[in-house]
């Protein structure tokens, strides 16, 4: 094999490695702007200064995230963190479809009265919009079995506190 030669496959392979690795980072990019989006939207229409990406925090949601692959059961982590679960049945859901769905609950919340709406859910929302909370770090994972797409959010500091107003 000629000098030449084993430099130009030398060069392909590392053209290949690199534009694989360009397209995984800029895959996570989106991933993370699709959770973010959303979530500092609804910040900004409080005044609130924007969630920051924490890969800290974005690794304890993977891991637990992993854990429900098998099952794909809303259950939360009980971890040290604030957290959003989101589970949707079928393939295809996006980071975008579950912090809307967060985002949504808007609606139910009344600030005034500090509750939600009778019979509604808006706690994913008022860990969204919590006024101390800084970080965030998200994961999705496709469960086995077909059983659907289980996604988290995890939050720092977290929010949600009993009697306590979120802005």
């Amino acid at each position: 094999m000629s000098p030449l030669y084993t430099l130009f496959l030398l060069f392909l392979i590392l053209s290949a490695t690199v534009n694989a690795e360009a397209k995984k980072h800029r895959q996570n990019r989106m991933k993370v702007q699709q959770f973010l989006g959303p979530q500092n939207a609804a910040r900004y229409a409080l005044r609130m200064s924007p969630l920051k990406w924490d890969p800290k925090l974005a690794r304890y949601a993977q891991r637990y995230a992993n854990q429900r692959r098998k099952d794909c059961a809303l259950k939360h982590s009980n971890g040290i963190y604030g957290e959003n679960i989101f589970w949707g049945s079928g393939k295809g859901w996006s980071p975008v479809q579950a912090a809307t769905a967060w985002v949504e609950e808007r609606k139910w919340y009344d600030h005034n009265s500090n509750s939600c709406g009778l019979g509604q859910e808006c706690g994913h929302y008022t860990q969204v919009v919590w006024r101390t909370t800084r970080r965030v770090g998200c994961a999705k994972v496709n469960c086995s079995g077909g059983k659907g797409v289980f996604m988290t959010c995890n939050y720092y500091p977290p929010g949600n506190y009993i009697g306590e107003r979120p802005y």
